[in-house]
Protein backbone atom coordinates (compact mmCIF):
# COMPACT_ATOMS: atom_id res chain seq x y z
CA UNK A 1 0.00 0.00 0.00
CA UNK A 2 1.13 3.57 -0.64
CA UNK A 3 0.87 5.79 2.43
CA UNK A 4 1.25 9.51 2.90
CA UNK A 5 3.11 9.91 6.22
CA UNK A 6 3.76 13.00 8.34
CA UNK A 7 7.47 13.59 7.71
CA UNK A 8 8.09 14.41 11.39
CA UNK A 9 7.08 10.82 12.29
CA UNK A 10 9.83 9.56 10.00
CA UNK A 11 12.52 11.67 11.66
CA UNK A 12 12.43 14.81 9.52
CA UNK A 13 12.92 17.90 11.76
CA UNK A 14 10.05 19.87 10.24
CA UNK A 15 7.72 20.53 13.18
CA UNK A 16 6.91 24.06 14.34
CA UNK A 17 9.70 23.78 16.94
CA UNK A 18 12.25 22.60 14.37
CA UNK A 19 12.26 19.07 15.76
CA UNK A 20 11.09 15.66 14.59
CA UNK A 21 8.70 13.33 16.44
CA UNK A 22 10.24 10.09 15.20
CA UNK A 23 7.83 7.23 15.75
CA UNK A 24 9.10 3.64 15.76
CA UNK A 25 5.74 2.31 14.56
CA UNK A 26 5.80 4.61 11.53
CA UNK A 27 9.39 3.61 10.77
CA UNK A 28 8.45 -0.07 10.99
CA UNK A 29 6.13 0.38 8.01
CA UNK A 30 9.13 0.71 5.65
CA UNK A 31 9.33 -2.47 3.63
CA UNK A 32 5.65 -3.34 4.03
CA UNK A 33 4.40 -0.14 2.38
CA UNK A 34 5.61 2.64 0.13
CA UNK A 35 5.87 5.69 2.38
CA UNK A 36 5.60 9.21 1.02
CA UNK A 37 6.89 11.69 3.64
CA UNK A 38 5.06 14.99 3.69
CA UNK A 39 4.70 18.09 5.89
CA UNK A 40 1.66 20.15 4.88
CA UNK A 41 2.84 23.21 6.80
CA UNK A 42 6.08 23.35 4.84
CA UNK A 43 4.28 22.68 1.55
CA UNK A 44 1.91 25.49 2.49
CA UNK A 45 4.85 27.90 2.65
CA UNK A 46 5.56 28.12 6.38
CA UNK A 47 9.17 28.06 7.63
CA UNK A 48 10.79 25.69 10.12
CA UNK A 49 10.88 26.61 12.92
CA UNK A 50 7.66 28.64 13.09
CA UNK A 51 5.30 29.82 15.83
CA UNK A 52 2.91 27.16 17.10
CA UNK A 53 -0.52 27.29 15.46
CA UNK A 54 -3.94 26.00 16.44
CA UNK A 55 -7.33 25.77 14.78
CA UNK A 56 -9.94 28.27 15.90
CA UNK A 57 -13.05 27.14 14.08
CA UNK A 58 -12.38 27.32 10.35
CA UNK A 59 -9.30 29.51 10.86
CA UNK A 60 -5.79 28.55 11.87
CA UNK A 61 -3.99 31.12 14.00
CA UNK A 62 -0.36 31.25 15.09
CA UNK A 63 0.43 31.91 18.73
CA UNK A 64 1.65 35.34 17.56
CA UNK A 65 -1.90 36.14 16.39
CA UNK A 66 -1.13 35.85 12.66
CA UNK A 67 -3.79 34.11 10.57
CA UNK A 68 -2.10 31.21 8.75
CA UNK A 69 -5.27 29.61 7.41
CA UNK A 70 -4.28 30.06 3.77
CA UNK A 71 -0.91 28.34 4.26
CA UNK A 72 -2.62 25.41 6.01
CA UNK A 73 -5.20 25.12 3.21
CA UNK A 74 -2.49 25.24 0.55
CA UNK A 75 -0.56 22.49 2.36
CA UNK A 76 -3.70 20.35 2.62
CA UNK A 77 -4.35 20.74 -1.10
CA UNK A 78 -0.77 19.66 -1.84
CA UNK A 79 -1.25 16.60 0.42
CA UNK A 80 -4.34 15.63 -1.54
CA UNK A 81 -2.54 16.22 -4.83
CA UNK A 82 0.32 13.93 -3.77
CA UNK A 83 -2.11 11.24 -2.61
CA UNK A 84 -3.78 11.30 -6.00
CA UNK A 85 -0.48 11.44 -7.89
CA UNK A 86 0.99 8.43 -6.07
CA UNK A 87 -2.25 6.53 -5.52
CA UNK A 88 -2.14 6.66 -1.72
CA UNK A 89 -4.90 4.69 -0.07
CA UNK A 90 -4.30 6.07 3.41
CA UNK A 91 -2.34 8.59 5.45
CA UNK A 92 -0.54 8.15 8.76
CA UNK A 93 -0.53 11.60 10.34
CA UNK A 94 0.70 13.37 13.49
CA UNK A 95 -1.98 13.39 16.13
CA UNK A 96 -3.35 16.62 17.66
CA UNK A 97 -1.77 18.76 14.93
CA UNK A 98 -3.76 21.65 13.42
CA UNK A 99 -2.82 20.17 10.04
CA UNK A 100 -2.69 16.45 10.60
CA UNK A 101 -4.67 15.69 13.75
CA UNK A 102 -7.60 13.31 13.42
CA UNK A 103 -10.34 12.97 16.04
CA UNK A 104 -8.76 15.35 18.55
CA UNK A 105 -6.80 18.56 17.99
CA UNK A 106 -5.51 21.35 20.21
CA UNK A 107 -8.35 23.61 21.34
CA UNK A 108 -7.14 26.93 19.90
CA UNK A 109 -6.32 28.44 23.30
CA UNK A 110 -2.62 27.43 23.33
CA UNK A 111 -3.10 25.89 26.78
CA UNK A 112 -2.48 22.24 25.86
CA UNK A 113 -6.20 21.41 25.89
CA UNK A 114 -7.84 19.27 23.24
CA UNK A 115 -11.17 19.33 21.43
CA UNK A 116 -12.87 16.92 19.08
CA UNK A 117 -12.01 17.63 15.47
CA UNK A 118 -9.63 17.20 12.58
CA UNK A 119 -6.71 19.21 11.31
CA UNK A 120 -7.01 20.96 7.95
CA UNK A 121 -5.12 18.28 5.99
CA UNK A 122 -6.77 15.33 7.74
CA UNK A 123 -10.22 16.81 7.05
CA UNK A 124 -9.51 17.35 3.34
CA UNK A 125 -8.11 13.85 2.89
CA UNK A 126 -11.12 12.30 4.64
CA UNK A 127 -13.53 14.37 2.50
CA UNK A 128 -11.83 12.88 -0.54
CA UNK A 129 -12.01 9.25 0.53
CA UNK A 130 -8.50 8.79 1.88
CA UNK A 131 -8.36 6.89 5.18
CA UNK A 132 -6.55 8.79 7.94
CA UNK A 133 -4.77 7.22 10.90
CA UNK A 134 -2.95 8.88 13.79
CA UNK A 135 0.45 7.58 14.81
CA UNK A 136 -1.04 5.67 17.76
CA UNK A 137 -3.12 3.71 15.22
CA UNK A 138 -0.20 2.58 13.07
CA UNK A 139 -0.82 -1.09 13.92
CA UNK A 140 -4.26 -0.90 12.29
CA UNK A 141 -2.63 -0.50 8.90
CA UNK A 142 -2.60 -3.80 6.95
Amino acid sequence: MKLLVSACLLGVPCRYDGKAKTHDGALSLFGRHTLIPFCPEIYGGLPTPRPASERQGERVVAKTGNDVTEQFRRGAEEALRLCRLYGCEAALLKERSPSCGHGAIHNGLFDGGLVEGDGVTAALLLQNGIAVFGESEWERLP
